[in-house]
């Protein structure tokens, strides 16, 4: 993918790696325009980095996702790159019995159904375009889960395989689909702390920018990549020879 005179929508925009990857394609001459439910913050974020275009946008509402994506195409018709971001990550406890629906019904809108839904809204649209590119955002959780996160690493599993499915779907378009699945990176996700254990902020964006041109499939910075091997690399022909042979022999709907 090339980093520069682009037009890019990034959900999740206004802190943490949403905002680095904005400001820093900002820098590179890409036209940004973030999302995110704080307006002020939002804002703010514009003013320091004039040429940013920034909507408000509440990624667990279904029909606020369609508004948000036809005004943007309407306001920027060379968008072609979407960047779903937005996540959250409580922590959970899968072997009690004190179970928080309500949590976990949001953490399923904003880290799976916000994705789907932000791709649905802009993916005709980026169609049109003669190169555009999903990007997007999971975690090297989704190949080895956190165990006191069970929720939030199955969302990101969920994310790696909906990603699969998307690229087959859009591999006779113009669309390509990646995916960034990021280590540990030191930001208010959790809680911004110093721990020598995260990846500094800034060292990830610049490794994964690096790694961003050359892509194909995933974006991995290199200490991801021995936890990526736990779960195959080669699962990229497999999908795409799995699906191959029900499209050449489908299966039977009653």
């Amino acid at each position: 993918m090339k980093l520069e005179a682009n037009t890019i929508f990034i959900t999740g925009g206004s802190s943490g790696i949403g905002r680095a990857l904005a400001e820093a394609l900002h820098q590179r001459g890409n036209k940004v325009i973030i999302a995110g439910r704080r307006q002020t913050l939002l804002a703010e974020i514009a003013q320091a980095n004039p040429g940013i275009d920034a909507v408000q946008l509440d990624i667990n509402d279904a029909q606020q996702i369609k508004d948000v994506a036809a005004e943007v195409i309407r306001r920027h018709p060379s968008l072609n790159v979407i960047i779903n971001n937005a996540g959250i990550m409580p922590f959970d406890n899968a072997g009690s019995g004190d179970y928080n629906d309500e949590q976990a019904v949001g953490l399923l809108q904003t880290n799976l159904l916000g994705p789907v839904r932000v791709s649905a809204a802009f993916v005709e649209h980026l169609k049109r375009q003669p190169e555009a590119y999903i990007i997007n955002n999971s975690s090297v959780l989704a190949y080895l889960p956190l165990a006191t996160t069970a929720l939030y690493s199955a969302t990101k599993a969920a994310i790696h395989s909906y990603s699969l499915s998307q690229r087959f779907m859009l591999r006779d378009t113009s669309v390509k689909v990646l995916e960034i699945a990021p280590p540990w990176v030191d930001t208010d996700l959790i809680h911004k702390s110093g721990d020598e254990r995260a990846m500094p902020l800034g060292e990830f964006i610049e490794e994964t920018l690096i790694k961003l041109e050359t892509a194909t499939t995933e974006v991995l910075v290199d200490r991801v990549l021995p936890l990526r091997a736990n779960q195959g690399a080669n699962e990229h022909g497999l999908i795409e020879q799995f699906n191959l042979s029900l499209l050449e022999n489908p299966i039977p709907v009653a």
